[in-house]
């Protein structure tokens, strides 16, 4: 079970780089159930996931880079590429920053993981993050990847 929460951020911390940074390029071959492919620096991985916001299914496989490739030429509408930045919160808690790249520069989501849905409920965001997008569908990764999303975020 993932249970997160997601806040959109509108400036980047500083000082960045003295974080753990992973690049990560995804891509999905169904959005509803959720099939992803996604290659995190040397890792591939294939993961569905269950309908939801707060709290949903989540079920990882790993895959080598062959079938990685395979798979990819497979995946319907936009392969996201992002740096992801893993920033220390308190009570041992991490923010998963993700910072994109085209075609959508300048969009900045922050996910915080949590191992119960109390926890998360109870989470007291730091102030350098901004609106809670939580329960919102437009900030899933899968909806991202659709070409019509890259047409709205084009319009806003």
């Amino acid at each position: 079970m993932e249970i997160e929460r997601k806040f959109l951020i509108d400036r980047l911390p500083e000082d960045l780089t003295r974080y753990t940074c992973h690049n990560i390029q995804q891509a999905y071959l169904c959005t509803d159930p959720v099939i992803r492919i996604r290659r995190q620096d040397d890792d591939y991985i294939l993961t569905y996931k269950s309908k939801g916001f707060l709290a949903r299914e989540e079920y990882n496989l790993p895959l080598n880079q062959e079938s990685y490739r395979h798979l990819l030429e497979k995946a319907d509408g936009i392969i996201l590429s992002k740096k992801r930045w893993l920033i220390p919160l308190q009570d041992d808690l991490t923010a998963e920053l993700d910072v994109f790249a085209a075609p959508y520069e300048g969009l900045y989501l922050a996910e915080v993981e949590f191992p119960s849905k109390e926890a998360a409920e109870a989470f007291t965001p730091p102030s350098w993050f901004g609106e809670e997008v939580t329960y919102s569908p437009l900030y899933h990764n899968s909806t991202l990847s659709l070409p019509t999303a890259e047409k709205r975020n084009e319009h806003e």
